[in-house]
């Protein structure tokens, strides 16, 4: 089922750049443009993503940067 008539994107393509880790319609926006023109699926988007466990979400409640990559400290 479409999500998004404006550029044809899939209730199963929000949830394949979901499972590759997009949390918010900004980062389903980023991967794939639905909820960039009209607006109209941005909460259908939001209904898809739930608040389910997020990895990026979870940093970002920490206060820590959510896209920062952590390297152990050269001894």
């Amino acid at each position: 089922m479409f999500v998004c008539s404006c550029f044809g994107v899939t209730e199963e393509q929000v949830r394949s750049h979901a499972d590759a880790g997009a949390c918010t319609p900004r980062q389903i926006a980023s991967a794939c443009k639905a909820g960039t023109d009209c607006g109209g699926c941005v909460r259908r988007i939001q209904a898809l993503l739930g608040r389910g466990a997020c990895p990026r979400r979870e940093l970002a409640d920490q206060g820590r940067p959510p896209l920062a990559t952590e390297f152990p400290e050269a001894a």
